[in-house]
């Protein structure tokens, strides 16, 4: 095997360029192209391939030893830049090559499981066990060199700021905040242990009681909870808490975040301030807290109108204090054929509803089932109300609003997708003053919908015992494209206020105490106002890369059952650690509740 002896890289491989110079460059092989008397290596890199060149003039041991070349040997060669004779438009330096007299086999590579391509067809579960080999594929080094520049330009823009990027710790005691805690057993202090952090809330809560005012930090969190696309169980959040501010101060200062974030990364000029939507204006618009704004089709209340109806599924619905909305999908009458709409029946009943009453307009007069129950003008009224055309379909829901609302939300969009209406580009927007609590019908009681620190509005504070319903929160989340990027709140800092929001959330004096006592010590010394927010890296990256899948983002990702495949993760540990650590695996029976042999 050669050595670097005598040679130092001066250029990546995609960024050779100037014609007549002398240049090192390494790498790994992509490609062998051997045609007896001419050889020649796409060699490649995390900047892109150039092509070396060897010929009946190459010193013989120089093209033996390139002749001997196979897939992703690792090289180091040394020539001179040359016009290339055949160009290859598709690649950066498809006009050069590099005629090489100095070529050194630094690494030679068995037969990988599947090939270095970025169009690759294997399927994901082999490519994460082999992760090593898979990020080697452009397309992964392209998302994580983006991801690596958010997180720089985040920095910068924060520091630039007035912001001290402090780091919280990793092992904490358990709080609730939402999600399950990952534990760790402490060795010291046998039947105890830590958690590691949700997020780093209390922790940024009590630096702004230390008088840190401006706080960042780009932070790990970890929640054990199930995975799906865009969810990993360790994620990261550039985290930010800001002291003497209101809502607005915060969303100004991620708002420049964003539009620098997108100007440097992407090139792109975005225009701010960013559009704002209240809760309640979502929910009835777009049926989503995290509503994609590309496409129209909104929702449509047609609750006065239906309200006295011949057609029980609405008048119904309506006497037991729901409502009536609908959805216009403009142009569909043809592909949303009778057949098709039967599946959207069937989704709708699958995620709470109890039908799909609907309006297909194709021939000159619209076919309605339910128009025979209806009064002279109802169908006229209902289809002007929604302005709908011939061509178009109107799709109904009827139910109490915690169903409608999202059921016809999640319907706009699957409709949006299956008709492909939803145009490229960046919608960012702000949801704004949220419901501070949700009533639990299983329950019968008010559960809260935001951590325990949320600061309700000011005008709501009043209704804290009284009237539940009416508390808003000073709570905030920046959706991008229809998905939810970050969250945040003002926070309670009055020591009175944060003892009643726990009683209200339902915790004796002896929880509070035993989960949040050292934060409500810290209040009765003094908190300036303060809030601020965490915004998903993971997501931001995932989203600027134009993929769907964390995994494509992240370096080393577990898959859905939380296990990583590459290294096994997580896996057993000896009987000493565990005896160290006073614990043990305590086997699950079997259903006849009989030990396991």
């Amino acid at each position: 095997m050669d050595t670097m002896q005598g040679l130092k890289r001066t250029h990546y491989c995609g960024d050779v360029s100037e014609i007549g110079s002398t240049v090192v460059v390494g790498g790994y092989v992509q490609k062998v192209r051997d045609m007896g008397n001419l050889i020649f290596i796409d060699l490649r890199d995390r900047t892109g391939i150039v092509q070396l060149a060897f010929n009946d003039a190459t010193a013989r041991d120089v093209f033996e030893k390139a002749a001997s070349c196979h897939a992703e040997y690792v090289l180091m060669a040394k020539g001179e830049v040359r016009e290339r004779e055949s160009k290859n438009t598709a690649i950066k330096t498809g006009n050069i090559e590099i005629y090489v007299d100095d070529l050194r086999i630094l690494a030679k590579a068995q037969t990988p499981p599947f090939e270095i391509t970025d169009n690759t067809n294997v399927n994901e579960e082999l490519r994460l066990k082999y992760r090593y080999l898979d990020l080697r594929r452009s397309v992964l080094q392209k998302n994580l060199a983006v991801r690596g520049k958010i997180a720089k330009v985040a920095r910068d823009y924060f520091y630039e700021n007035g912001f001290i990027e402090i780091e919280t710790p990793m092992m904490i005691k358990s709080t609730p905040e939402g999600a399950r805690d990952y534990v760790v057993p402490s060795r010291i202090h046998h039947g105890k242990f830590y958690a590691l952090p949700q997020s780093p809330q209390i922790y940024k809560q009590l630096l702004m009681i230390a008088g840190f005012d401006r706080y960042i930090q780009l932070a790990r969190c970890f929640r054990d909870e199930d995975l799906r696309a865009d969810r990993q169980p360790e994620f990261t959040q550039i985290d930010l808490e800001m002291s003497f501010v209101d809502v607005d101060d915060i969303l100004e200062m991620i708002e420049g975040l964003i539009s620098r974030l997108f100007g440097e990364v992407m090139g792109i000029d975005l225009p701010t301030p960013l559009p704002r939507l209240t809760y309640k204006e979502a929910m009835e618009r777009y049926g989503s807290d995290k509503p994609d704004t590309r496409f129209g089709m909104e929702i449509c209340d047609l609750s006065d109108l239906v309200k006295n109806s011949g057609f029980g599924v609405f008048s119904s619905a309506i006497e037991s204090g729901g409502s009536v909305r609908a959805i216009v999908a403009k142009n569909a009458a043809s592909k949303l054929t009778r057949k098709e709409i039967d599946k959207l029946t069937e989704y709708v009943r699958g995620i709470g509803a109890k039908g799909l009453a609907f309006i297909r307009w194709v021939d000159d007069a619209p076919s309605c089932g339910f128009a025979k129950f209806l009064a002279e003008g109802e169908l006229d009224a209902i289809i002007n109300r929604v302005g709908a055309e011939k061509g178009d379909v109107v799709l109904f829901v009827a139910d109490k609003n915690k169903v409608t609302l999202p059921v016809l939300g999640a319907l706009r969009l699957k409709v949006a997708k299956q008709l492909d209406m939803i145009p490229d580009g960046w919608n960012f927007l702000w949801i704004t003053e949220f419901p501070f609590f949700e009533y639990d019908d299983e329950t019968n009681s008010w559960i809260a919908m935001h951590h325990p620190f949320t600061m309700p509005m000011d005008e709501c504070i009043q209704y804290l015992d009284s009237d539940p319903g009416k508390v808003t929160a000073k709570a905030y989340d920046l959706v991008l494209n229809g998905t939810e990027l970050s969250s945040g709140s003002i926070r309670i800092t009055n020591a009175e206020l944060q003892e009643k929001m726990f009683k209200a959330l339902g915790l004796t004096d002896e929880e509070i105490e035993a989960k949040f006592g050292f934060l409500v010590e810290a209040y009765k010394y003094g908190a300036a106002p303060h809030g601020g927010m965490g915004i998903g890296l993971d997501r931001l990256a995932m989203l600027m890369c134009g993929t769907d899948s964390l995994r494509d983002v992240t370096a080393f990702p577990k898959v859905q059952n939380a296990s990583e495949l590459m290294s096994g993760a997580p896996g057993t540990v000896d009987e000493a650690q565990m005896k160290e650590l006073a614990i043990a695996v305590v086997e699950e029976k079997e259903k006849n509740n009989e030990p396991m042999e």
